[in-house]
């Protein structure tokens, strides 16, 4: 996979994720020199399995600013292409397991073609959210520790 253009930090903080899919996403023309040239927010974004087809809702992609009279709307839903074997597991963990479909990165694949990350996601609780909070505090102070004693030596 190659360096990601844009990331949902949102998500990673609100959700545990346990399965992840790479997507392909239906765009327009000028919607790719948006997203390569970085504008794009995931800011409550999500995506819905509707008529047996996966959605993605609410992804921001700024109007690209040398396209022509033809501009799209920067928040309509676009599709996002799966397999159809994917999307019926999909469909499956969603009715059993009562889990969400979050994107959480957005990229390019080593063919240049614009991707989505997808993941299965259960949201956090607000103590789930502070023992993470605790944890990274502690490594902090832990990784400080070390390098101030090996500068000591």
């Amino acid at each position: 996979m190659s360096d990601a253009i844009a990331t949902n930090r949102k998500a990673f903080r609100d959700y545990f994720f346990t399965e992840h899919w790479e997507c392909g996403i239906m765009l327009e023309g000028c919607e790719v020199k948006s997203i390569r040239a970085g504008k794009v927010d995931f800011k409550d974004s999500y995506a819905r399995i509707e008529k047996g087809e996966l959605f993605l809702y609410n992804l921001h992609i700024d109007v690209y600013d040398q396209a022509g009279y033809v501009k799209p709307d920067p928040d309509r839903p676009r599709k996002l292409l799966v397999h159809k074997r994917e999307l019926k597991k999909l469909i499956g963990y969603i009715a059993q397991k009562n889990l969400l479909l979050v994107p959480t990165r957005i990229y390019l694949n080593a063919r240049g073609f614009v991707k989505v990350a997808v993941a299965l996601g259960k949201g956090k609780k607000l103590y789930d959210k502070r023992e993470n909070i605790k944890k990274r505090t502690m490594d902090r102070h832990i990784s400080r520790v070390i390098r101030s004693k090996q500068k000591g030596r």
